[in-house]
């Protein structure tokens, strides 16, 4: 397909863009009406079966955290716009508003027009769309677990500071895509700096109200400074760059659609670079267990940082949640913290993935299973539980007024959540293909809720961690609560090599195999 085929030589880029936009529309794998209307109907359904008890409960019911006033919750609004920017930008690096379908960049890079011609009107578009699901998802937060649209006083300044930070951070996912890193570190200390500004207004002077009103006013005035410059910032986009990375949202796009998410996630590995001699002696050894894991680690260093970040705030969040008072917030920052150990434990590690290739591909060194362990299981549980243990212990050592369990208490829950947490990870590392009896309906009088339990193995691992930190607060004993956890992490690491093929017959005769082995060689000697 041409330009000429679509569109008159004399046409202006406008119409020539739109003429494309609507041959492409008009393909014969497009959605029909009938699919649209059919999702547009479990939405609804959705919506009035879950979302509404929800709100109706929220709405009738005490307030999770309660916001005296527009100074208290000024500091929480600016810590949230701030981290709303970070992940906005860290998102754009990634999967930014200019990835479109490969054929369709195709067919515009093969013309004659500027990239802004066919990618602004995109960009814009796709930017009110961020800015509103931002605003809602906002809103929705606030509503439902803070008391903050309860008054005239406080729903007002609120709500234009939902606006704002719906604005700033549809701005901030386009600027870190077409922006290169350092200016995308720049308005990532920018956006830090300004938070404290006017957060410290809020904190030394409590009875001022403005707080919110001022923050909405820094938002938006930002959301357009820097909607201009990222816009114009569209002309000198690398094509070839924003092909590759179309290329792979599509493939993503089919393997999530397919209910194989991890897969889809795999695409965005970082690539290992350098430090490859660091992984062998001057005498042509391999390094220790604990010297390969760090120099691999390093290798993708972004991935480390994160890791590292993850790993010292989760853990102190964990442990500032399991040290705090029974219920509210204490149990939400349990959980959020070990989440976050959770979530670094993958990201220290690619070891996770060559011991699910050990374990599912015919042995290449023999059937030492020792070494397996050993070789891919030493570094990430050694960094994992140095850095929640860090975290956690400066937490509790600091002077907090809301912690109610004493640290001797505090340690065996901190420890028994790093243990699940790794359980985990080793149970969603350890997957393969969906399997097909996920496909098979549940028939329940709210319908089919088969689609439930495959989002529940697509996140296995967050599931299992959210309701082992939720079954151990269920119990009156810290000992009890931490033997808990270990064993549910026990049942995670069973299940995962379940998932590997492993049977328990299996596995104990593969060991014996190994034992014998090592044993006859040892008598050969």
């Amino acid at each position: 397909m041409t330009t000429h085929s679509v569109a008159a030589p004399d046409a202006d880029a406008g119409a020539r863009v739109h003429a494309v936009r609507h041959r492409y529309a008009r393909r014969g794998d497009r959605a029909t009406v009938r699919g649209r209307a059919y999702a547009a109907y479990l939405v609804a359904l959705f919506g009035l079966i879950y979302l509404v008890p929800v709100f109706y409960a929220a709405s009738t019911s005490p307030a999770l955290v309660s916001v005296g006033s527009s100074a208290d919750a000024t500091p929480v609004a600016c810590a949230l716009a701030a981290a709303a920017c970070w992940g906005a930008q860290l998102a754009g690096r990634f999967w930014g508003p200019l990835v479109i379908q490969p054929f369709l960049l195709y067919v515009f890079m093969s013309t004659d027009l500027s990239p802004a011609s066919y990618l602004g009107a995109i960009a814009r578009r796709r930017l009110v769309y961020a800015g509103a699901a931002t605003l809602v998802t906002a809103c929705a937060a606030a509503y439902l677990t803070t008391d903050l649209f309860d008054r005239l006083g406080t729903a007002l300044p609120g709500l234009a500071a939902a606006v704002g930070l719906g604005a700033f951070a549809a701005v901030a996912w386009l600027w870190g895509q077409v922006r290169a890193v350092p200016d995308n570190l720049a308005l990532a200390s920018g956006a830090g700096a300004m938070a404290l500004v006017v957060a410290a207004p809020s904190r030394l002077a409590p009875g001022g109200g403005g707080g919110l009103w001022l923050l909405a006013l820094v938002l938006a005035a930002g959301a357009a400074a820097l909607g201009r410059a990222a816009l114009r910032s569209i002309r000198t986009v690398d094509l070839a760059r924003l092909a590759r990375e179309s290329a792979r949202a599509s493939q993503a796009r089919a393997y999530a659609w397919t209910g194989t998410l991890h897969h889809a996630l795999d695409l965005y590995r970082p690539e290992p670079r350098g430090l490859t001699s660091a992984l062998i002696r001057s005498g042509g050894l391999l390094r220790g267990y604990l010297a390969q894991g760090a120099t691999r680690a390093l290798r993708t260093l972004g991935r480390a940082i994160a890791a590292v970040a993850s790993l010292l705030i989760g853990g102190a969040v964990l442990a500032l949640g399991a040290a705090g008072p029974e219920g509210g917030p204490a149990l939400f920052a349990w959980m959020a913290g070990a989440v976050g150990v959770y979530l670094g434990s993958g990201w220290v590690s690619e070891t996770w993935r060559g011991l699910r290739d050990e374990l599912t591909l015919p042995p290449l060194f023999g059937e030492r299973w020792g070494g397996t362990l050993a070789r891919t299981l030493t570094w990430p549980v050694v960094a994992v539980t140095a850095g929640a243990c860090l975290g956690g212990g400066l937490a509790l050592l600091a002077p907090w007024p809301w912690r109610g369990a004493p640290v001797a208490d505090a340690a065996p829950l901190v420890a028994g959540s790093v243990v699940l947490a790794l359980g985990a990870r080793f149970l969603r590392e350890m997957k393969l293909h969906l399997p097909l009896e996920l496909l098979l309906p549940i028939v329940t009088p709210l319908g089919d809720l088969s689609g439930l339990r495959i989002v529940a193995w697509q996140f296995d691992g967050v599931v299992a961690v959210v309701i082992g930190v939720a079954t151990m607060n269920a119990v009156p004993s810290a000992l009890g609560a931490a033997a808990l956890g270990i064993g549910v992490a026990a049942c995670c690491v069973w299940m995962g090599l379940r998932r590997t093929g492993w049977a328990h017959r299996g596995l104990l005769s593969r060991l014996g195999r190994g034992e014998n082995g090592r044993a006859t060689r040892g008598s050969s000697r």
